[in-house]
C-alpha cells in the first residue's frame, strides 16, 4: 500500500490491470470483491496522474492487504493453558478460570455437529448443495420457497440458512430480513446468480454472513459454509464475554493478556487509549483526501494479518471527548457482539467482522469507564498484592529474570525471603510490583559490577 509502506517496500505492479489480476487471484468475501472491482472501473477512467487515481490505488491495496479468511486456529487444551498462566502469573483464581471456561466452551462446540438449512425454488440446484455438504457431515435440509423455510425454522433448530436471492412470492432478501427479526442468532448466506454490488452491499448491510455468485466454487461454499457454523458456535458463549481488567498499575493486567493470548496460541496486540479524543482512532478516516487511514483496530489486524487476534485495549478508563467526536460510541461498536460482525471502519466503508477478535480491556478505575461500555464487560478486580504475595513474586518471577538480564546466570546471586521483604517494606510504595522489580534490578547490577571488579 503506497502510503502505508516505504518507497522500497511498494508493489512493483502499480498498474489498473494488475490490481485487477490480484483481486482475482485473491479470495475476498465476495461483496468485498465487487466493491474492489467497482473501485477498479472507476480508476480506469482516470488519469493516472490525478490525486483521486493515487487515493483508489492505496485503497485496492488495502482491502486486498487485510486477513479477511486468515485467522488462526485456537488451541484447545486447558491442561496446556494452566501450565502456561500458572507458570507466569502468581494467584489471579477467577481470571484462570474464566479462560478454562473459554476453552471448554470452544471444545463443546467444535465437536458439536451443525445444521443447515437450504432454500432454493430450482430443484438441482438444492440437491447438489445437499450432496455437497452432506459430505461435509452437517445435517442438512431443504425447502423450496422462503415460506417452507420459515415453517421449518418454526420447528427445528438450524445454525446456517442457504438461500438464493431470486424467488418467487418472497425473495432471498426478505427472507433474510424475517429471519433477522425472528432467529438473529441464524448464519445466513445468500447465492445468486444475479450478483451486482448494489445487492452484494444490500444483503450484507441487512444482516447476511456472506454473499456468493453462481456459478460458484465447491470451495468457496465449503469455506464460507464453515466460516458461518464457526461464527454462529462463537455466538454461544458465557456472558461478559469481553473482559476487562481493573486494578492499579504493576499489578500484571498487560502480561496476564499476553499470556491468555499464548495459551489460546492467538496472536496479540496493545493499543493504548489513554487520551485519545478523536473517535478516527477507532473508525477510521473517511477517503476523502489522500492521508486519509484507517483505525487502529483495522490497522492492527492487517498487521498481523489474522482476523482473530486477541487484542488488549489498554487505559480505556483514561478517553475523552471533544469535537472531533466521541471514542466511546466507537468503541461501543467494537466491542458490543450485537454489532461487531460488521463493523464498519470509514476508511474501509465495508462491513469487516470482529466476533471473531477476543477483546480485553484494561483500567486502573472501573467505574470511570462509560457506562455504556462497562454494562458489556465482564469485570475483574486486580486488588493490590500483599506482602507475602509480593515476596514469593519477586522470588519466583523477578529475581530469576534480573539475574538473567544482568549476565550472571552462570553466578546466581541468592535473594533470602527476607532480603525480598526488606526491599519491599523499605524501598517500594505500591500496590503493584513495578517498582520492586526496578530495586531487585538495581541490586543485581550493583552485584554484576562488584564481580567484575573482583
Amino acid at each position: 500500500m503506497s502510503i502505508f509502506k516505504k518507497t522500497e517496500e511498494r508493489p512493483r505492479n502499480d498498474s489498473v490491470e494488475g490490481l485487477r489480476e490480484m483481486i482475482a487471484s485473491a479470495f475476498l468475501p465476495s461483496h468485498v470483491r465487487e466493491i474492489a472491482l467497482r473501485e477498479i472501473e472507476l480508476l480506469s477512467r482516470l488519469q493516472s496522474t490525478a490525486a483521486e487515481f493515487s487515493i483508489g490505488m492505496t485503497y485496492i491495496e488495502y482491502l486486498l492487504s487485510l486477513p479477511w479468511n486468515k485467522k488462526t486456529e485456537d488451541i484447545l487444551d486447558i491442561a496446556r493453558a494452566e501450565r502456561i498462566l500458572d507458570e507466569r502469573h502468581y494467584g489471579l483464581k477467577a481470571v484462570k478460570e474464566r479462560i478454562f471456561e473459554h476453552l471448554a466452551v470452544r471444545t463443546l462446540l467444535k465437536n458439536r455437529r451443525a445444521s443447515i438449512l437450504i432454500v432454493d425454488d430450482e430443484e438441482i440446484a438444492r440437491k447438489n448443495l445437499e450432496h455437497l455438504l452432506k459430505k461435509e457431515n452437517y445435517a442438512v435440509d431443504t425447502a423450496v420457497n422462503a415460506m417452507k423455510a420459515l415453517e421449518k425454522m418454526s420447528a427445528s433448530a438450524f445454525d446456517v440458512v442457504i438461500s438464493d436471492l431470486k424467488m418467487e412470492k418472497v425473495d432471498g432478501i426478505a427472507l433474510l430480513e424475517k429471519i433477522k427479526t425472528r432467529y438473529p442468532h441464524i448464519m445466513v448466506i445468500i447465492v445468486t446468480g444475479y450478483a451486482s454490488v448494489d445487492s452484494a452491499v444490500a444483503t450484507i448491510r441487512k444482516g447476511a454472513f456472506h454473499y456468493i455468485t453462481k456459478p460458484f466454487k465447491l470451495d468457496e461454499v465449503r469455506d464460507t459454509v464453515k466460516e458461518a457454523v464457526e461464527k454462529r458456535f462463537s455466538l454461544v458463549s458465557p456472558k461478559g464475554s469481553v473482559l476487562c481488567f481493573s486494578g492499579p498499575p504493576g499489578t500484571g493486567k498487560t502480561s496476564l493478556g499476553n499470556s491468555i493470548a499464548e495459551a489460546l496460541g492467538r496472536k496479540f496486540v496493545r493499543i493504548s487509549l489513554g487520551g485519545i479524543k478523536d473517535e478516527a482512532e477507532i473508525r477510521g478516516h473517511r477517503r476523502t483526501y489522500a492521508g486519509a487511514l484507517p483505525g487502529r483496530i483495522i490497522e492492527e489486524i492487517r498487521r498481523l494479518q489474522t482476523s482473530n487476534p486477541l487484542i488488549m485495549l489498554d487505559e480505556i478508563d483514561k478517553i475523552g471527548e471533544d469535537f472531533k467526536g466521541d471514542p466511546s460510541s466507537a468503541l461501543l461498536e467494537v466491542l458490543d457482539p450485537e454489532q461487531n460482525h460488521s463493523f464498519i471502519d470509514h476508511y474501509l466503508d465495508v462491513p469487516f467482522d470482529l466476533s471473531q477478535v477476543i477483546f480485553i480491556v484494561t483500567a486502573n478505575v472501573a467505574e470511570n469507564i462509560h457506562y455504556a461500555l462497562r454494562d458489556r464487560m465482564e469485570i475483574i478486580e486486580f486488588s493490590g498484592y500483599t506482602e507475602n504475595e509480593k515476596v514469593h513474586i519477586g522470588l519466583r518471577y523477578l529475581v530469576p529474570k534480573q539475574i538473567e538480564q544482568v549476565g550472571l546466570s552462570d553466578y546466581p546471586p541468592e535473594f533470602s525471603p527476607e532480603a525480598v521483604m526488606k526491599i519491599i517494606q523499605d524501598y517500594t510504595r505500591e500496590a503493584g510490583i513495578r517498582d520492586l522489580e526496578r530495586q531487585i534490578a538495581s541490586v543485581c547490577r550493583k552485584i554484576a559490577l562488584k564481580f567484575v571488579h573482583t
